[in-house]
């Protein structure tokens, strides 16, 4: 009997009676294991505890009807369409655009291009005229006539008349799907087929290849743009004497820490996280990278949106693997015009999967109500159409009846409907209604076929509900109880304190006899911009100064420095000598409220939450089955 127990599915606990499984808690245990950091929720008794306080909340979320919000249910809605998404895809076919896709992303397409528009539900007529335009244009290309001049000339991209129908470098997926085909099977210096997409007839041109640039790894130090109340602050000439000093043989990396503005680099010397082409915010600071050749080489000074830049290459990256990129371009496929041909195979394989049957009497009734209006888009339903209950298709045991065939065709309508005599056009029409009924069956079933599916949209469910329970009952609380948030400071402000700080002016050289002059200078009262200007020349950089109020630690102190009033001995670390002047120590202190409020309102979210958990359980009944906790804590250990 124990045996048969340990597979089975049993009541772990109950809360108001209703009951909680085993399996779930052991799924979500083994779930979470290599993702939780606090070893105590690797203890079986303490995620027990969290547990049945997270199916508490939930209970409490659905007493308070929060599942029946407008925004709750549209935002689940929206969430299951998207997960539903992995269980269209037919993986053969997945797979050789996403091969297909890494293939041509290895290389970077310049061409041009030369259109003649035509929407994709025009008439044969006009169909017809706009491809008779393009082949007369592309027998002059092919002819040797000048492409960008026939660009200017014949094309209906309103781009045309400025870039010559240039469109400078792309790769895979930055292009309708057949423009992309074109581009990739067209040799260097030659002129594509004609090609039909959405937009209309193309011809293109493709004028250079080269390799992906893949990523990059580089440091930078960046002096920001001047605020308008900075009025003596100038980024240009602060990055110019960085630069200088670096001509000088000064260290980079020293250099970032000690001046550079961007603060999330600055204490690594400047590093950044490794991108690519397109993937920050500035193309002037990506072009710059990615003109670097050689690990170590530095740029000039350059200016981008935000302030002044030099960069220097740390290291650069090939384009990843397929295996790195392989759930990227997956999305891609599923976004792009690769994916009709993803559509096709799932209509092919659910009409294998089910078993649906059509109602010929019935079809023939409803078929006799479409007339050539449709043509124009101009048939209506008929009065009579709601009465027409009985079934026109049968997938398994589902029945839909004709009134959802007429709908259909209805909707069908936005589109320019083309095929003649109307019997075919119905004919095909039913098709088409009969894979978009099949997909939606296949689609309500998927909790049902899928158990992964469906606990992922228990889950986030439960972890949507918990969401707005949260924001309501926490931490909105949290953020506008202004007195309980004060108390919970007062009883807590000795966990939130300065470090001893300093409030300094540094100047630094690697000249012995330079630092000793702004050394003088210091002990005479002189400002740092007065150093600067009296022992820089308009060349060479000899010395640079930071001044403010830093905790002890901070990356902007010299290591050495003594925390002592007054201006200081000489004294060096590593290439540079320094001297400092110290205005003032500022003793350990509590931070004030202002200063500490986010780590304050986040530690009061959480004192709020473990006492609202213990009324929850004074709420609720909750009764645990120890004998079934101990057979599954044996289990899982």
């Amino acid at each position: 009997m124990s045996f048969a127990q340990n597979n089975s599915k049993e009541v772990l606990f109950t809360i108001n009676d209703k009951p909680y499984y085993t399996d779930e808690f052991s799924r979500i245990y083994k779930k979470n294991l290599d993702l939780v950091k606090d070893d105590s929720q690797k203890n079986l008794d303490q995620y027990l505890e969290l547990f049945i306080g997270y199916k508490l909340k939930v209970n409490k979320a659905y007493k308070l009807g929060l599942q029946n919000g407008a925004s709750y249910q549209n935002e689940l809605k929206t969430y299951r369409s998207q997960l539903a998404k992995n269980y269209f895809n037919d993986t053969k076919v997945t797979q050789e655009l996403v091969e297909e896709g890494y293939n041509r992303l290895q290389k970077e397409i310049r061409a041009s291009h030369i259109l003649i528009l035509v929407d994709e539900n025009a008439s044969p007529e006009d169909t017809l005229k706009a491809y008779k335009k393009i082949e007369e244009i592309a027998k002059k290309a092919l002819a040797g006539e000048n492409f960008d001049d026939l660009a200017v000339q014949y094309s209906e991209d309103p781009s045309a008349k400025e870039n010559k129908g240039d469109l400078g470098y792309f790769s895979a997926f930055r292009m309708v799907y057949p423009f992309e085909n074109a581009a990739y099977n067209t040799p260097k210096g030659k002129i594509s087929k004609i090609i039909r997409t959405r937009f209309g007839y193309h011809i293109l041109k493709v004028t250079d290849v080269r390799p992906n640039r893949g990523e990059i790894t580089v440091a930078h130090i960046m002096i920001l743009n001047a605020k308008p109340e900075e009025k003596d602050k100038n980024p240009e000439s602060t990055i110019n004497d960085i630069y200088k000093k670096i001509q000088q043989g000064e260290k980079f990396e020293d250099l970032a820490k000690q001046f550079s503005e961007d603060k999330s680099s600055s204490s690594k010397g400047g590093v950044l996280n490794r991108f690519g082409s397109g993937q920050l915010s500035s193309e002037e600071f990506e072009n710059v990278a990615f003109s670097l050749e050689k690990p170590g080489d530095v740029s000039k000074p350059f200016k981008s949106q935000f302030g002044w830049h030099i960069i220097k290459l740390i290291e650069k990256h090939p384009i990843k693997t397929l295996d790195e990129m392989k759930n990227e371009l997956e999305t891609k496929v599923g976004k792009d015009d690769r994916s009709k041909k993803i559509t096709e195979k799932l209509n092919e394989k659910l009409r294998k999967k089910y078993t649906y049957k059509k109602d010929a009497k019935q079809f023939a009734a409803v078929s006799k109500l479409i007339t050539d209006a449709v043509y124009e888009s101009k048939w209506t339903l008929p009065e009579n159409a709601a009465t027409f209950t009985a079934p026109i298709l049968t997938i398994n045991s589902k029945k839909i009846d004709g009134k959802a065939f007429l709908d259909f065709v209805d909707k069908q309508q936005k589109g320019v409907l083309k095929i003649k005599p109307l019997s075919k056009l119905v004919d095909v029409l039913y098709e088409k209604f009969l894979d978009e009924q099949l997909t939606a069956y296949y689609d309500g079933n998927l909790e049902t076929e899928f158990p992964e599916f469906s606990y992922v949209m228990e889950e986030y469910r439960d972890g949507l509900l918990l969401f707005d329970l949260m924001e309501k009952e926490i931490w909105d609380r949290a953020k506008t109880d202004t007195l309980g948030l004060k108390n919970f400071y007062d009883a807590h402000k000795m966990e939130h304190m300065w470090k001893k700080r300093v409030d300094v002016i540094i100047a630094s050289s690697t000249k012995q006899d330079v630092i000793k002059k702004a050394q003088s200078m210091l002990k005479k009262g002189e400002e740092p911009e007065a150093i600067k200007n009296a022992l820089n020349a308009k060349d060479v950089v000899n010395v640079m100064t930071n001044s403010g109020a830093f905790e002890e630690g901070s990356d902007a102190l010299p290591k050495g420095m003594k925390y002592d009033v007054g201006v200081s001995d000489v004294f060096k670390e590593g290439e540079y000598y320094f001297v400092t002047k110290v205005e003032k120590i500022i003793p350990e202190t509590v931070k004030s409220l202002d200063e500490c409020k986010g780590k304050i309102v986040n530690d009061y979210q959480q004192y709020l939450e473990q006492r609202w958990v213990d009324d929850l359980k004074q709420e609720f009944t909750v009764k645990i089955n120890k004998d079934v906790f101990d057979r599954i804590k044996k289990q899982l250990q």
